[in-house]
């Protein structure tokens, strides 16, 4: 990814068409902030993130290894999220 600093703001353009071959990442106060992709890649990632499959396509193994996961500590507020009806599709 190419980094974009708020100082070099004047080179948009240059960044702008950088940004159609790879990421170009701006930053702010040293800290990765923002980065600014092609349409393209913008819409590819969306679409990828809609994909959804359905848990009979998976294998036996997969699906024990699911079922003997565990949570990492610090995300059992996702698992309440799961428990309430606050994300029903209904």
């Amino acid at each position: 990814m190419l980094p974009l600093f708020p100082t070099r703001l004047e080179k948009f353009g240059a960044y702008h068409h950088a940004a159609v071959r790879e990421p170009v990442i701006i930053t702010k106060n040293g800290r990765r902030r923002t980065v600014v992709i092609a349409y393209e890649d913008d819409m590819r990632l969306a679409k990828r993130d809609r994909r959804v499959e359905l848990s009979t396509t998976l294998g036996d193994d997969d699906l024990a290894a699911t079922e003997a996961s565990q949570m990492e500590p610090g995300l059992e507020h996702l698992n309440a999220e799961l428990l309430t009806d606050m994300h029903s599709a209904d």
